[in-house]
């Protein structure tokens, strides 16, 4: 059984015995009118009371124990509800004596409780409501983790976020934070006129970034499915179906390693603008930033791990080789050089595949010395082209790629660039990138269909996707993905069931 320790089968007795007594510890039908938060509000006037109570205002809180502090014929306790915390006081008078004496044996840490009464205030200055009626409403048979330590265990926390977020306020903050970003992202990209669509989770064919996908099989078709690695192929077939501006935010799938910035299925939003440039982009972004931070009355500089970030715009751009010879500080004449590339990065205890292109190589040096140097927002602009197989040719130098990416504090946070619409050369590239499976296992697949979706002329377009976790990272302070996902992905653990059953064996 799950519940099989000690501490629980004397919870589940209790239970047995409130259904017993008449009482129900699982019922239905009650009804919350008023919040903890509400009820400090609302009753802060009683503090200037010359009685300190008043009798005429009845309410009832519903809530979680999460303190309790039995006195004989009588009891104060801490209830929780999403709120926050209200303190209640009740005795034998009040509840009368067998009710009472019930509840000092049967209700504890960690119940729901429904509580009716007035409020007052204590001798010590807090608010507190007179319990006049308390009911139960749902009995809790796992006890929570000790008050003093907590729920102080990661991996715990992550496997049980329910408990995570019982105990701990500022999870819940995290999460009620992250909620109020994406609602205040569709409402910044609806203000700008864009439609919001829904496009397929599993794609025919993986596309739309370079990453290994999760493969998964369609019975009735019989054929193979992958789990979206990007929406970024069908977005732009809608573009070329007619629609000028639309986003989408949703999960992206990629089967990949794990660690404080990546999760096997995360959160973007990606979004496409026809008639405009990645110039464009990169002012819409940072509109975004400030309307993000005005609605949330956040101060434009904010604390990050050990660094104070600057969200101040405009952001700084500076281009790729740039970055890599004044941030990474690597000598121009290696940047340039695949052989004095190959030779600096191995010198550097970086290991290399020698076959990767010039460009490829020089994301080398970009991502090991200068990607994590990068802590106020920065657009690097100016991609090689090898590395951008979706992203327009700069006129100027058809080597670069009109692209952009963003980073703060180390990390990258959104991509963008001019979009690829010419057939033929998306073709030749998706060739290409087909090509270098045999180097790059998360290279690109042929995509025919949207090729000929391109056939049909594309406008000239900007797209960029912008990672959700991410943001929510900087914007909370918190240095791992796991802290901003509400059920990260983790390791498979043995339930206690295998495990007892393992320890019988031997």
């Amino acid at each position: 059984m799950i519940f099989d320790n000690q501490y629980e089968q004397l919870r589940i007795q209790k239970a047995k015995e409130l259904r017993e007594s008449g009482v129900n510890p699982y019922g239905t039908g009650f009804k919350k009118e008023i919040t903890n938060k509400e009820f400090l509000e609302k009753f802060d006037y009683v503090k200037d009371l010359e009685e300190k109570k008043d009798y005429s205002q009845k309410v009832t809180l519903i809530g979680r124990i999460k303190f309790l502090r039995l006195m004989g014929k009588a009891a104060f306790a801490k209830i929780e509800d999403d709120t926050g915390i209200v303190q209640i006081y009740f005795n034998q008078d009040a509840l009368g004596k067998e009710w009472f004496k019930k509840v000092k044996k049967l209700i504890e840490v960690g119940d729901i409780i429904e509580a009716f009464g007035y409020p007052f205030v204590t001798k010590t200055g807090e608010l507190t409501l007179h319990v006049e009626k308390l009911n139960l409403v749902t009995k809790a048979i796992v006890p929570l983790p000790e008050k003093y330590h907590g729920l102080q265990d990661k991996e715990l926390r992550y496997r049980q976020r329910y408990l995570d977020m019982i105990m701990n306020p500022k999870t819940r903050e995290i999460f009620r934070t992250r909620s109020k970003v994406v609602s205040l992202i569709r409402e910044f990209f609806e203000k700008h006129g864009f439609l919001e669509v829904e496009t397929p989770m599993m794609h025919p064919i993986p596309g739309g970034a370079n990453a290994r996908p999760f493969v998964t099989h369609h019975h009735a078709l019989g054929v193979d499915r992958y789990l979206r690695i990007a929406p970024e192929l069908y977005l732009k077939r809608l573009v070329v179906g007619g629609f000028e501006a639309v986003f989408e935010i949703n999960r992206n799938f990629r089967n990949e390693g794990m660690d404080a910035t990546h999760n096997p299925e995360f959160t973007m939003i990606e979004f496409y603008w026809a008639y405009h440039t990645y110039e464009d982009l990169m002012k819409l972004t940072e509109d975004l930033f400030d309307y993000i931070f005005e609605k949330l009355n956040l101060p434009k500089i904010l604390p990050y791990d050990e660094y104070e970030v600057d969200f101040s715009t405009p952001f700084k751009r500076i281009k790729y080789k740039d970055a890599i010879v004044e941030v990474g500080g690597i000598d121009p004449e290696i940047v340039e050089n695949r052989d004095k590339i190959i030779k600096f990065l191995k010198e550097n205890g970086i290991e290399v595949d020698e076959r990767l292109s010039l460009g490829a190589l020089q994301a080398e040096l970009f991502d090991n010395f200068v990607e994590n140097r990068l802590i106020n927002p920065t657009f690097v602009t100016h991609f090689p082209i090898e590395i951008s197989p979706l992203a327009r040719r700069s006129d100027e130098d058809p080597e670069i790629a009109e692209r952009f990416e963003l980073f703060i504090a180390g990390r990258e946070i959104a991509n963008g660039f001019n979009e690829l619409n010419d057939p033929i050369d998306q073709y030749e590239r998706f060739k290409a990138q087909v090509a270098q499976k045999d180097v790059d296992d998360e290279a690109m697949h042929m995509d025919e269909d949207f090729v000929r979706a391109l056939g049909y002329g594309m406008p000239p377009t900007a797209g960029e996707g912008i990672g959700i976790d991410r943001l929510i990272m900087l914007l909370t302070n918190q240095h791992t993905i796991r802290d901003v996902i509400l059920f990260p992905a983790m390791r498979p653990k043995k339930s206690e069931t295998e495990e007892k059953t393992k320890k019988e064996k031997k």
